[in-house]
């Protein structure tokens, strides 16, 4: 395991809920059962926890699978980064060496444009919209079918939740924000979205942000309240501005070279178990949120929202990067979920 790796385990098991065993952090969702007899094997990868509901879904998926299958496939989920950074684990999915992966949304871009629309400013940006997309096969069918030329299948996705900024003081305004220092993730849609806006920014790699934030280095993180609260962040930053911006999802990734020689049966087993699956812990995610919100509330947490004509503004900044990025995507693509969305 390389040293960036590792401390992006030791960081997650920061993340653990105090049930939790700390000398087996994944006690808790250990198989009841002996999956040594299995004929095939599932290896699925995440950097999720399954602290977060998005995360749960791989177990879910292993234990339905395990039943309906009467123990013939073995879907063998490995989150917290068990297997290796995403970009690590994404080559050996393409390599065949991972059969699955649950896909951050902002690394999804590498395996097609296409999958970048989700990341697109103020597009897909609320719960509602989240299902209207995934719902209407035509357009979930177009998302994934260019990675499906090269070999992976987009399956389904899960979530964790709506983007916004988690600050050390409340900002409530273009100017406010314009005033701090934001860690974004390590994605090109995000670094032109915050310089179409005129915020400072840094691309930071998850395991430096709560020294950054302790240190100053940083003064807020472009996240969701889901993680900001179940990670800690909001133990120094006691604030947070809504913007809803972005769903961050998980997008479910599957080789496909593997998936052709499963068994007819399995493969309708699996996929309908993903699907069923991924469905359910959406929509728990969206509780999740309201009640992480809660938690952090009661907790001193202050939320704050943008005026109309703020949050106006930001849009308007926006448009030009979701056109930039409309090119790359396929306009066509672009102006037909738009149209659904609208």
């Amino acid at each position: 395991m390389k040293c960036r790796d590792l401390l992006c385990l030791l960081f997650s098991l920061l993340w653990l809920p105090l049930t939790v065993s700390a000398a087996d952090p994944l006690a808790t969702w250990q198989p009841k059962f002996d999956p040594s007899g299995a004929e095939y094997t599932y290896l699925l990868s995440t950097v999720a926890h399954p602290a977060i509901e998005g995360g749960t879904v791989g177990y879910r998926i292993r234990d339905r699978v395990w039943k309906e299958s009467n123990g013939r496939l073995y879907v063998d989920y490995r989150p917290i980064s068990q297997l290796g950074g995403e970009k690590d684990v994404l080559r050996k999915l393409q390599m065949g060496a991972v059969q699955g992966m649950l896909c951050s949304s902002v690394l999804a871009p590498n395996v097609s444009p296409r999958l970048g629309i989700v990341n697109l400013p103020f597009l897909i940006d609320s719960f509602a919209k989240l299902d209207q997309f995934r719902d209407n096969a035509e357009l979930f069918r177009e998302f994934g079918a260019d990675a499906d030329k090269k070999g992976i299948m987009v399956v389904d996705f899960t979530g964790y939740g709506s983007y916004g900024w988690a600050t050390k003081t409340p900002v409530t305004t273009l100017k406010e924000a314009k005033q701090q220092i934001f860690r974004i993730a390590q994605a090109p849609v995000n670094v032109d979205l915050y310089k179409a806006w005129g915020v400072q920014f840094t691309v930071m790699p998850w395991p430096d942000v709560p020294q950054a934030l302790q240190t100053g280095v940083i003064s807020g993180l472009d996240h969701t309240p889901i993680v900001c609260n179940i990670t800690k962040k909001f133990t120094v930053a006691k604030a947070y501005t809504n913007i809803d911006y972005a769903q961050g999802l998980y997008v479910h990734l599957m080789n496909k070279r593997w998936f052709n020689v499963l068994p007819q049966d399995l493969q309708q087993i699996l996929l309908t178990a993903i699907s069923e699956e991924s469905a359910a812990v959406r929509a728990l995610t969206e509780q999740q949120q309201l009640a992480q919100i809660a938690a952090a509330k009661a907790n001193g947490i202050v939320f704050n929202n943008l005026s109309a004509a703020e949050k106006g503004r930001l849009v308007e900044l926006a448009e030009p990067v979701v056109q930039k990025w409309g090119e790359k995507i396929g306009l066509d693509y672009l102006h037909k979920v738009r149209s659904v969305l609208n």
